[in-house]
């Protein structure tokens, strides 16, 4: 797999650290001229690209046979607020939902398989945040995506979640790193700035992540747009403002990729994010989410954020500022994680319904039994 990236004309290479949304539910002749013009290493659908499930197979086969590389096939599938097949199948309980581990892998065993009837082959999922009850106070756009009370639960439960999707053929990605879970707003309308020392940061934020990293199981992470101001990594940008930690080598070379010795796939949170627009332009964004490590850049929308990205990245080759070696580094993380990427299913309508049937059924349960107490061992 690395080989064939590499052949790849400089262009196209640089296409496949991009992580892209597509305008609708159609590859229409601008989306497969943007497919073909960028060559993405990802593609994210998103509810707008949903309508049926026989359509959405037919969507991600197009994108297949348009794309000289397989692409990562994602989608935020939680369960709860984040539910993008909501309107196809029977919508999914809440990460917070979950009463045990087991719980979590029965989750993950129905996401698993509906994802590959579908054609999918990755989901941005599980939340790894640590929520507890002070924390889940505050308005962050992680209302209900988080499993359990406590960095113990988050790892029992989200862990679980994570080694049955991928048991079953589908990629996981641990988010928000380091760690939304104390965060006061919402990183899609503003940069938070998490107030945490830097023993809370280690102690909770982190565990989670030194933890899965531990078990091998995580093999893709997101990273979240967010500054920490009490925290001694925490960088500065020319202008003086402080800099997200999806844009920062201080987090991602020398955290992610040192102290906690991470080699998988580094994803960006969505670059069209208010925490990262209302600073930044997207071109360089780009640029320094490169510079600082990150493998692929997620721009979730706009086709015309997405040329700018991809512009801007390789101008930046051409002229010197980002070294072939350094898209190299992606591109051999890129090609590992695709090597072990699973076929789809084949698409049976029947299956699908009987899995929709699944779901209205583990809701009841959870809904049942909400007063019992949970176990995460």
């Amino acid at each position: 797999m690395i080989e064939q990236l590499r052949a790849l004309p400089l262009k196209e290479r640089i296409g496949q650290l991009f992580f892209i949304g597509i305008p609708g539910p159609e590859a229409d002749d601008a989306t497969r001229e943007l497919l073909q013009k960028i060559n993405p290493g990802g593609v994210c659908l998103f509810a707008r690209n949903i309508r049926e499930a026989d359509q959405t197979r037919k969507l991600l086969d197009d994108i297949r046979d348009v794309s000289k590389v397989t692409p990562f096939l994602s989608i935020d599938q939680e369960g709860g607020l984040v539910d993008r097949l909501r309107r196809v199948m029977t919508p999914m309980s809440a990460a917070n939902k979950m009463r045990n581990a087991a719980d979590a892998e029965r989750l993950a065993e129905i996401i698993a398989e509906t994802l590959r009837i579908l054609g999918f082959n990755m989901d941005f999922a599980p939340v790894v945040d640590v929520i507890d009850a002070e924390r889940a106070k505050h308005t962050n756009g992680l209302f209900s995506r988080e499993f359990g009370r406590s960095k113990e639960d988050v790892v029992a439960m989200a862990g679980a979640f994570l080694k049955t999707l991928q048991d079953n053929g589908v990629i996981g990605c641990v988010k928000h790193f380091p760690g939304l879970g104390a965060a006061k707003v919402d990183s899609h309308e503003e940069l938070p700035q998490v107030d945490v020392s830097e023993n809370e940061l280690n102690e909770i934020d982190l565990y989670p992540y030194r933890e899965l990293l531990a078990t091998g199981e995580a093999k893709a992470l997101m990273a979240a747009h967010t500054a920490f101001p009490r925290i001694e990594l925490q960088e500065t940008d020319q202008s003086g403002k402080l800099l997200p930690s999806s844009l920062s080598n201080n987090f991602i070379n020398t955290l992610l990729r040192g102290t906690l010795g991470f080699d998988g796939l580094a994803i960006t949170d969505d670059l069209e994010m208010g925490a990262i627009v209302k600073n930044y332009g997207i071109g360089d964004a780009c640029k320094m989410a490169v510079g600082a490590g990150i493998d692929m850049l997620a721009i979730c929308a706009d086709p015309h954020a997405i040329r700018e990205g991809h512009r801007a990245i390789l101008d930046a080759v051409n002229s010197g500022e980002l070294s072939e070696g350094r898209i190299d580094e992606s591109l051999v993380r890129i090609a590992g994680l695709k090597s072990i990427l699973a076929e789809p299913l084949e698409f049976n309508a029947d299956r699908f319904g009987e899995l929709s049937d699944e779901v209205a059924a583990f809701n009841e349960e959870l809904s049942r039994d909400k007063g019992i107490t949970r176990t995460y061992a």
